[in-house]
């Protein structure tokens, strides 16, 4: 689909979807901006997003910690927060690793 190093963006999601299943790209168009939502709006609540055979998307607290600045050396408070990580599912770790290249042809 893509080749190594590009980005893909939600056009390219919305051209793919399209490409394989026929509808108009304006519904496919929001079709994928529904299910990105969905996905953003679920982990702003602090909720799992696991997506079978691909993977889980889940959001950490962080607290608060001392840093330093590497440049003076200076401490630094920094804040508590929230991240956002994702863990792959074992099935697309395979996939990543089996084609060396890690790029499967349809």
């Amino acid at each position: 689909m893509t080749e190594t190093g590009k980005t893909v963006t939600r056009v390219d999601l919305c051209e793919a979807v399209y490409k394989k299943v026929g509808l108009s790209r304006t519904e496919l168009s929001a079709f994928v901006e529904l299910v990105l939502k969905e996905i953003t709006d679920c982990l702003e609540k602090g909720e799992t997003v696991k997506l079978s055979s691909f993977g889980s998307f889940m959001v950490r607290k962080k607290g608060q910690r001392i840093g330093r600045n590497p440049k003076t050396g200076t401490e630094v408070p920094i804040s508590p927060r929230r991240v956002m990580v994702f863990k792959p599912s074992a099935i697309l770790k395979q996939r990543i690793n089996s084609n060396g290249a890690g790029a499967k042809t349809d």
